[in-house]
């Protein structure tokens, strides 16, 4: 009889040991399954990155960023009172009043205007809480507006924001990180750029480059990084082919090129400027989107917005889709729908009449 019932006790525990095990296996089988690893199939959370219009026909970066419960800022162009239209746009969605991260990319004036402020138009760090700031780590400048932007910046760490380089994030030093976990499934990563530790005549080097990454989903941003910048960010990084890249400098001839393009392929392409602009030139082809660019771009998609365009209305610029918002979502296909048209620019009545269709666009 006692025999019987340690039978009957062991037979009940390796049940139940069997049991436990296999829950444990089918626990960290689905966890592996799920894991938000870049290259994975699976994703968690919404994505979602906006170009906005500057409410100006100066040219420039600001691009708000929503990624699950985090809100991000890159840039904060093109002029101080540019703050007054983009900050207006972000409360909507910035409900809190705080960003988890700003991340200022170069020095020059068209994307650090907004956080140097003035006493009409208050800096993007007196508007909002920044929890974090990653900013350049070199810089060639001295002008008035970046010393606002400095004395701004210590203002804001002073007040409680944390501040590194993008320098210090790579390499992971006081207290930076080289990849920020934004919600489930979402990453933002600090890719090097060998310009912040080497000198470059051309400002727009030092840009600070960041990878978004949801899953097997990567969108890229290089602020005005130039070609030299480009070929060094393909030598020392590991890029992942790109649902999204914003179009390095404005879509200028000196960016966006094919050592970069080639291995991130990218399926859109965002512009952030103001198409056709005398601002920086008078050669028609050279402004801003230029068609070298565009003709470097074309063999891998046709998928390329811009903000807004210059028009001799008083203004001096008018919407082409104005606000930009490119939509990742679990399950669904990356979307792009502008505040104004989802018209792809090659269909434009701008780009129709000022460049000239590539072939594989006209095919």
């Amino acid at each position: 009889m006692a025999k019987k019932r340690f039978r009957v006790a062991f037979t009940v525990f390796c049940c139940i040991l069997a049991l436990v095990i296999g829950f444990v296996a089918a626990f960290f089988l689905y966890s592996y399954w799920k894991r938000p690893q870049g290259g994975d199939a699976y994703v968690s959370g919404d994505l979602s990155f906006h170009f906005m219009e500057l409410g100006n026909s100066s040219t420039g970066d600001s691009i708000y960023i929503k990624a699950g419960d985090a809100d991000i800022l890159i840039d904060a162009g093109s002029t101080r009172s540019s703050s007054d239209t983009t900050a207006a746009y972000m409360e909507e969605y910035v409900t809190d009043g705080t960003l988890e991260y700003v991340i200022v990319t170069h020095a020059d004036s068209d994307h650090i205007a907004g956080f140097a402020g003035d006493s009409d138009s208050p800096s993007m760090f007196d508007r909002f809480e920044c929890e974090t700031i990653i900013g350049f780590p070199r810089t060639n400048k001295d002008t008035v507006i970046y010393t606002d932007y400095r004395a701004q910046l210590e203002e804001a760490v002073a007040e409680g924001s944390a501040y590194y380089t993008a320098l210090e994030c790579w390499n992971g030093e006081n207290g930076a990180q080289r990849t920020y976990t934004l919600s489930d499934g979402i990453e933002m990563s600090i890719l090097y750029n060998y310009f912040y530790e080497h000198d470059s005549a051309d400002e727009n080097n030092y840009s600070v480059c960041v990878l978004f990454s949801q899953g097997d989903r990567h969108f890229l941003f290089t602020g005005d990084l130039e070609e030299e910048g480009e070929e060094y960010l393909v030598q020392y990084n590991d890029l992942p082919q790109v649902e999204l890249f914003k179009a390095g400098h404005h879509g200028s001839k000196t960016s966006s090129n094919e050592c970069l393009l080639e291995v991130i392929r990218p399926e859109i392409v965002c512009v952030c400027c103001c198409a056709g602009t005398d601002e920086y030139t008078d050669i028609k082809e050279n402004q801003f989107p230029t068609q070298a660019m565009i003709d470097r771009i074309a063999p891998y998609t046709d998928a390329v917005y811009v903000t807004s365009q210059f028009a001799d209305n008083g203004d001096g610029y008018t919407s082409m889709n104005g606000n930009i918002v490119v939509t990742s979502s679990a399950g669904s296909n990356v979307t792009v729908r502008g505040s104004v048209n989802d018209v792809k620019l090659k269909d434009t009545a701008w780009f129709l009449e000022n460049r000239t269709m590539p072939q594989v666009w006209a095919a």
